[in-house]
């Protein structure tokens, strides 16, 4: 799709015009986990915990070097799909501070493993900050104080609740699978109002419901499997959380009845949600 987003506009920097339209429900749980953090140390951690909700697969670092912070991407070296790739996954990563945080500063350097492109002063331009090319590894710098900065979206209850989703959603899909991430997201948001069948997610992801099936089956999955790994490791953390009752527990997860919710659980994990509960 960038290919062919490069072919109607061929010039330097397209996939920085296509991040810069980055928004926190294009990232889903993982966007709104970053934007309830309490600073923005806290966001980039968050972004590295749960990366792979996002991209289906764990590659970023945060590391801090002196006087700076990195997040980088070493894990596959000097290996790119492209720069197109790389500066719209950046320029997504930036603008989606810049938008969290306004007003706040430039990063340091960003570094490319690609070649330099024709016009490398278009990404100074965006960036702010020098842009280094055929580097070891992409990366961002910022100053180490950078991540002391408050975000204004901050709020600690949501981000909690948010940080368990995002690990269940985790635990709930062995291997990298971007696109069984994408259903999964879907799930959580058609699941409280109990509409999750085929026909409403294939909709919702503007797909036939024979293309969803095919997709999730040449990923090795099943759309019911997928649905019940999900309900389960999302009912196992929302029965950590005492404040939330079995009532609520029950509609969160899209069943009609507890008592429906309770024979899934218990074919599940062999337990009912309340003793399962009382041994967490």
């Amino acid at each position: 799709m960038l290919r062919r987003a490069y072919a109607v506009r061929p010039v330097d920097g397209c996939g920085l015009d296509i991040g810069a339209c980055i928004t926190p429900e294009h990232v889903g749980v993982l966007g709104y986990l970053v934007q309830s953090s309490d600073n923005l140390g806290q966001a980039l951690y968050a972004y590295q915990r749960f990366e792979s909700l996002f991209y289906g697969i764990q590659m970023a670092e945060v590391v801090i070097r002196g006087k700076q912070a990195e997040i980088g991407w070493p894990m596959f070296g000097g290996m790119s799909l492209s720069l197109l790739v790389d500066e719209t996954a950046i320029s997504a990563l930036i603008s989606f501070l810049r938008k969290i945080v306004p007003g706040a500063p430039n990063p340091v350097e960003v570094t490319f493993s690609s070649p330099p492109p024709e016009r490398p002063e278009v990404y100074e331009a965006f960036f702010g900050c020098p842009v280094r090319f055929s580097a070891p590894y992409v990366s961002v710098r910022f100053p180490a104080d950078y991540l002391s900065i408050p975000l204004p979206t901050a709020n600690p209850a949501l981000r909690q609740i948010l940080d368990r989703q995002s690990m269940a959603l985790s635990n709930a899909l062995p291997g990298n699978d971007p696109f069984a991430f994408q259903v999964q997201q879907v799930f959580l948001r058609l699941l409280p109002d109990a509409r999750v069948s085929l026909k409403e997610v294939a909709s919702e992801m503007a797909l036939s419901v024979r293309t969803l099936q095919r997709r999730l089956t040449a990923g090795g999955q099943t759309f019911q499997g997928l649905l019940d790994r999900t309900r389960q490791e999302l009912a196992q953390s929302y029965l950590r959380d005492r404040s939330l009752s079995l009532f609520e527990i029950t509609m969160l997860l899209g069943f009609a009845e507890q008592s429906s919710f309770n024979r899934a659980f218990r074919q599940w994990v062999g337990t009912s949600p309340g003793e399962w509960r009382e041994g967490a």
